[in-house]
């Protein structure tokens, strides 16, 4: 339960805040506040301040769905931050976008600190990846002052073009900043956007690193954020950040999840990601080159770094495996193409119509030929990830013996190398390992091959994925952790939060609430027009739309005249083929998604608007979720098609496989759950503000027509409705 001190400290800290803002308190913040902390203050602790998971199986867990408006941030950081600070734990506050994360560490942050009486440190976390690598840098400058290209960049980034001119002006600008100090080497603060390819030659990865072992590491960006972490009582991280850590086994790169209070915003993004992070794939292609290219730098390799010891007999032992590999690799070509059904045209390197350029293996069941292949080519990577492994812990001890015979600076040149080959032969390793089984349990894998494009030639990518994220979290996350909050705007479906538990494993005893938000739903109407036809006939409902457009965006009480329009559909065909056939001076009016960058569109369409035009925004998927646009900016909502996901995606496409074998009706357990919360987040788009108002369109009339779209119409918000 609950101490009196505990809710006495939470209850001031509210107070205080909302004085110091001048804010009036909100109900639906109130209530969120009070089942965060009823949750979270009511863990069982043994005499080790640990939780007593016998005691609170489940219960540690609190999910809180709050829409726009309720003050998500503030309610969690108010509630959780006196209790992490009063059971002694680390608060890791874990978002899905970088903008949220800028958001909480920028703003909500420093006005809590500043407002509401709670002392604390803050620290926000990021990944090797968005920090510059001082020893890969140098290197880089090194080789392209000396020879004009990096002479051992091919040895680890064989499929990246060498570097321009452009690209040694960026470097040397690069070096120049962090030696004045106007730069720290965090990605994120450059003073322009870095493209991937410039930045994957001057970061790592944990694999590449040397750690504490560089000699850069007193100057290191990525080891200075890290270092603030232990003296934090609260960290901003990331979803992918946290899977990171958790996929290393926990606490590698974040405080251990028993020490944590973890509070997960966007939650509802969290499944999507633990499926990418505990997926594994390999391109047969790109892997049989650089085993090649990996055989034939191994002597260069031993010839500058060899100790005559250990290192030389690991390596002496590599050149068989290399080539074993390959020549399995060389034969699995073949086997892929006969099991395999892609389209001809994207074989030949072309991209017309045709069968998917995906094969899924029904069931997760992998053909014998192709399992058995996959378990000898699971033998030679895993000796080879065993000798990269043992040949990399070699050099870490040369590095760090000062009378190492080896110069420390070819050390420095070859270890981002080693761990380079040891990461991609762990990798191949876990993929081949997930293909030469058969599925233990009762849920099935997802396994596929997916043919993609290789330097104007095709290649096979091996891929397999569970299915759901559940088990995984529920192992890894929920039940190590000390406690948990996940909040978002939608997590429930259909009214309910099946789906959550479904997908990302959530106890059933865990704490569940819906808090109302603060919006008037009735200062928007939901309108579906007498001519909306239904989407099933594709070609009928985009001539429909087509003409339904021009007399909707001109409508009055939309701002025809002035103000903005949002445009969202479900296929990148459908939305330019909309655009084309409108009239050209509807045209001169649209911003269509992938015609500029999103912040260049959002703008080109707020500077529109702020001069008293009109401007109207066709955009995908992306933009039905985190795109702000408050009062005029927005002031009609169009949905082209209920936002039914496109049937190909092979991990869906597994599970619903797996539920019909069940017993179960994918359709109704997954594509309709799935289609009402991505059509509450599309309406979510025009009430932004507690002013805002205007008019949300459906053209898809299976809305009133099906029996399912009556449970999504009745799922949304309690707009006023207009339905012909």
């Amino acid at each position: 339960m609950l101490s009196e001190k505990d809710k006495e400290s939470i209850q001031n800290a509210y107070r205080q805040f909302l004085n110091g803002r001048e804010l009036k308190a909100r109900y639906g913040q109130k209530l969120m506040i009070a089942a965060i902390a009823r949750a979270l203050g009511g863990i069982e602790r043994n005499g080790a301040g640990e939780r007593d998971h016998g005691k609170t199986d489940g219960q540690h867990i609190c999910v809180v769905e709050a829409g726009t408006g309720t003050g998500k941030t503030v309610s969690y950081l108010l509630a959780a931050i006196p209790l992490a600070v009063a059971h002694d734990k680390t608060l890791v506050v874990s978002t899905a976008t970088v903008a949220l994360q800028e958001q909480i560490i920028n703003k909500d942050l420093p006005e809590l600190i500043r407002h509401s009486g709670l002392k604390f440190e803050v620290s926000l976390a990021k990944g090797r990846g968005r920090y510059l690598c001082l020893s890969k840098l140098d290197q880089l400058l090194t080789e392209l002052t000396s020879s004009g290209v990096g002479a051992s960049m091919a040895l680890y980034e064989d499929e990246k073009p060498q570097v321009d001119d452009v690209g040694i002006k960026l470097y040397r600008d690069m070096a120049d900043q962090l030696a004045t100090g106007s730069w720290d080497g965090d990605r994120d603060n450059w003073k322009d956007t870095i493209e991937g390819e410039d930045w994957s030659r001057v970061t790592t990865d944990h694999r590449q690193c040397s750690g504490r072992r560089c000699p850069h590491v007193s100057s290191c960006s990525f080891f200075r954020a890290r270092e603030s972490l232990g003296k934090s009582r609260v960290i901003v991280a990331n979803h992918d950040l946290l899977l990171a850590d958790l996929a290393l086994g926990g606490g590698a790169i974040l405080p251990a999840p028993e020490d944590s209070i973890y509070v997960l915003d966007e939650a509802h993004h969290l499944p999507d990601k633990a499926l990418n992070h505990f997926a594994h794939h390999s391109r047969v292609g790109a892997t049989t080159g650089w085993l090649d290219q990996a055989n034939k730098n191994l002597s260069q390799l031993l010839g500058e770094i060899g100790d005559g010891a250990e290192l030389d007999r690991a390596g002496e032992e590599l050149p068989a495996l290399f080539t074993a590999a390959k020549q399995k690799l060389e034969m699995a070509w073949p086997l892929l193409e006969d099991l395999c059904e892609f389209d001809e045209d994207r074989r030949g390197g072309g991209s017309g119509p045709g069968r998917s350029a995906r094969h899924r293996f029904e069931g997760g069941v992998v053909p014998e030929s192709l399992m058995q292949l996959a378990d000898q080519l699971r033998e030679d990577f895993d000796e080879m990830e065993a000798l990269l492994g043992k040949m990399v812990q070699v050099v870490q001890r040369m590095m760090e013996d000062a009378h190492s015979p080896v110069p420390i600076v070819d050390l420095e040149r070859w270890y981002p190398v080693l761990g380079s080959w040891h990461g991609r032969a762990e990798a191949n390793l876990e993929l081949w390992a997930n293909y030469s089984r058969e599925d233990q349990g009762s849920v099935p894998q997802a396994r596929w091959v997916t043919l993609v494009d290789w330097g104007g030639s095709f290649d096979f990518e091996v891929c397999s994925s569970p299915i759901l994220a559940g088990k995984t979290l529920e192992y890894s996350l929920w039940r190590r952790c000390y406690g948990a909050v996940l909040t978002s705007a939608t997590l429930t479906a259909l009214g309910r939060f099946d789906r959550l538990k479904m997908r990302a494993g959530t106890p059933d005893n865990a704490s569940y609430e819906v808090v109302p938000s603060p919006f008037d739903f009735s200062n928007a109407e939901l309108r579906v027009p007498r001519d909306a036809v239904e989407a099933n006939n594709a070609d009928l409902h985009t001539d429909a739309v087509i003409n339904a457009l021009p007399g909707l965006l001109s409508d009055k009480e939309s701002g025809g005249g002035s103000g903005g329009a949002l445009v969202l559909f479900a296929s990148r065909r459908q939305m330019e083929t909309v655009y084309e056939s409108l009239p050209g001076t509807w045209r001169n009016r649209i911003l269509m998604q992938g015609q500029q960058s999103r912040q260049q569109l959002l703008d080109s369409h707020k500077k529109s608007v702020d001069s008293g035009g009109h401007s109207v925004l066709f955009g995908l998927a992306s933009f039905a979720e985190g795109l702000d646009l408050p009062g005029d900016y927005c002031r009609h909502v169009i949905i082209a098609k209920l936002p039914f996901a496109v049937p190909d995606d092979p991990i869906e496409a597994a599970l619903a496989e797996w539920i019909e074998a069940k017993g179960g009706n994918p359709f109704m357990q997954i594509t309709v759950p799935d289609a009402a919360l991505k059509l509450v987040q599309a309406c979510g788009r025009l009430l932004r503000t507690e002013k805002d108002r205007g008019i949300i369109t459906l053209l898809d009339r299976r809305i009133v027509t099906k029996r399912y779209g009556r449970a999504m119409l009745d799922s949304l918000p309690p707009f006023r409705r207009m339905i012909n």
